[in-house]
């Protein structure tokens, strides 16, 4: 009788370049697999680094720093005797730098596995940095075959089948997947098409937390070779999972927390809304920056509206009521409603609040102006200095307290030019940066249903940006559920403008947003940084260039 093994795979959450760091959480989730009496212990992609490091990887020093933190890792696993750990690092030969996974035993190397399929599309861009595997790795832990892979390399049939057909049993895959709404479910549909359907189950173990515009998302999971899920980790949280394997059976061990705050469930929550998914990436993106950053501090500008009631919702989740600093910047067109409701959100939620009247600073800005302007009519320059005065109070409490700004724009603004360059975009997070405005109202809604924190008259109001008479957003763009929808068109789809407007859309409001979309990726590129949850986002994932005599 085939004797049963035991495998813990632990979701962690990295650092890119925080060797020593990141070796101490290896080691924390060595101790505990050992302890609990675990036979393998399978770690994220890239654990020892960080995913992605991108040029750190041309940096020769680096290299050579994380050759000498490997080496020193491998002798501190020999303490957990008879613990196989498959981590992942880079090797770097002369025959090129690879993404790699080794599995250590007391203190040996008993192989290494080299990344065959290296991804090049959306966020990635492995080919810049290393050079490509060919060759399976296997080995046996009490008569039970694994085999190794990384990411995507199942994402082709390919890799599994050659791992089959070493002997493999059961596949253990290293993943640093970044998160997007419903990934999961796609993850779980490609290892049944390309694992199970080889007659193997599968681990798959996922890195966890914020680095820069990525989130990812965990949700570490096991599926028997009959493509049905065994073990599951729930997302964005630290946790040790377990499985018992005998006889080709699986047999799931109860998740064990470790390492940071554990306010997230380690199990998976069945039919959880995808609001709810969303608001916990966002939140986890806003906190590991900050603190990654170090960062303990925020300091966001409190308008009555929808978009900062959101963020300002978002960094209490994430730091702490007692970090965040809200200031409310009333001009003579803010509504007396706006500055009643940012003071309630305030109050609700225990933020610190302050006002700060803009009228003066902007009087004085007109008056030095207007030998110049002369008799010229006002229109959206007096518009953005009133945005632009806010920016500056807002950095100039950032510098003078440490604290990070929170940018509140949106991406149905973003993608539009509805934002002003050193006025509501200054900062250095911006929290909704890949959320249409459509999606902000919702998670608004949503997070109401957990504690009423947002007050219901900022969700119902036509939102305005408050810098002339009467105005609401909708004077000069599309309702925004028609926005929206063209913009993920345009940017999830690559549909030419043609192909929208026949989906039944106006051609006016398809081409107007279209030449928006063009003629505004000059502010974009100057924007904050903001965590990716759609299949699309501005930044790494967009890159059209900016003088562009195209029109799609």
């Amino acid at each position: 009788m085939e004797p049963s093994v035991s495998v813990a795979f632990a979701q962690i959450n990295q650092k890119v370049g925080d060797l020593a760091g990141n070796a101490a959480r290896i080691v924390q989730a060595a101790a505990l697999a050992h302890e609990q009496g675990h036979d393998v212990l399978l770690l994220p992609e890239l654990a020892l680094t960080g995913y992605a490091p991108e040029d750190l990887l041309l940096r020769c020093q680096f290299l050579a720093d994380q050759q000498a933190a490997l080496q020193s890792l491998q002798e501190t696993l020999s303490r957990f005797q008879n613990l196989h750990v498959v981590l992942g690092h880079v090797v770097s030969t002369d025959k090129g730098t690879f993404n790699a996974a080794s599995v250590f035993l007391n203190g040996d190397n008993l192989g290494t596995y080299l990344k065959q399929e290296l991804p090049n599309y959306s966020v990635f861009d492995e080919k810049r940095y290393f050079t490509a595997g060919r060759k399976p790795l296997v080995f046996t832990v009490r008569e039970h075959t694994f085999g190794v892979t990384i990411c995507e390399d199942v994402w082709f049939a390919s890799a599994a089948t050659a791992a089959r057909q070493a002997g493999a049993d059961t596949l253990l895959i290293l993943n640093a997947s970044p998160y997007m709404v419903r990934k999961h479910e796609t993850r779980l549909a490609v290892l049944r098409r390309n694992v199970c359907d080889a007659g193997m189950g599968a681990i798959y173990c996922n890195l966890v937390g914020g680095q820069d515009e990525l989130v990812f998302d965990g949700h570490s999971f096991v599926v028997d070779r009959h493509g049905a899920v065994v073990a599951e980790l729930n997302g964005f949280c630290h946790a040790l999972g377990g499985v018992q394997i005998s006889l080709g059976q699986f047999e799931a061990l109860a998740p064990l927390p470790f390492g940071a705050d554990q306010s997230v469930p380690l199990q998976s929550q069945e039919n959880e809304a995808v609001e709810a998914e969303i608001w916990r990436a966002l939140v986890m993106g806003t906190r590991d920056y900050l603190s990654k950053n170090f960062f303990e501090k925020a300091v966001i500008g409190l308008s009555g509206g929808i978009d900062s009631a959101v963020v300002l919702a978002i960094a209490v989740d994430a730091i702490g009521a007692e970090n965040l600093h809200a200031v409310m910047m009333p001009s003579r067109f803010t509504a007396d409603i706006s500055v009643n409701d940012a003071q309630d959100m305030a109050q609700r939620l225990a933020v610190r609040y302050d006002e700060i009247a803009i009228s003066p600073m902007f009087n004085s800005y007109l008056q030095a102006l207007a030998p110049i302007f002369g008799d010229l009519p006002q229109d959206t320059t007096e518009e953005n200095l009133q945005a632009r005065i806010r920016g500056a109070l807002l950095m100039a409490l950032s510098n003078k307290f440490n604290a990070i700004v929170l940018t509140t724009g949106n991406k149905s603004e973003l993608a539009t030019g509805y934002c002003t360059l050193y006025g509501d975009m200054v900062g250095g997070y911006a929290p909704l940066k890949d959320i249409p405005k459509t999606l902000v109202y919702r998670l608004a809604s949503w997070r109401n249903t957990q504690s009423a924190i947002i007050p219901e008259r900022i969700i119902t109001r036509a939102p305005s940006a408050e810098l002339r008479e009467d105005q609401t957003d909708q004077d000069s763009l599309p309702e925004y559920e028609v926005l929206d929808t063209i913009l993920e068109h345009l940017m999830e789809h690559n549909d030419s403008v043609e192909a929208i407007v026949n989906t039944g859309l106006a051609r006016e409001d398809v081409e107007k947003v279209a030449r928006l979309l063009r003629i505004n990726e000059y502010k974009r590129r100057q924007g904050s940084p903001g965590p990716k949850i759609t299949t699309r986002a501005f930044g790494r994932d967009w890159r059209f260039p900016i003088t562009n005599g195209y029109r799609f």
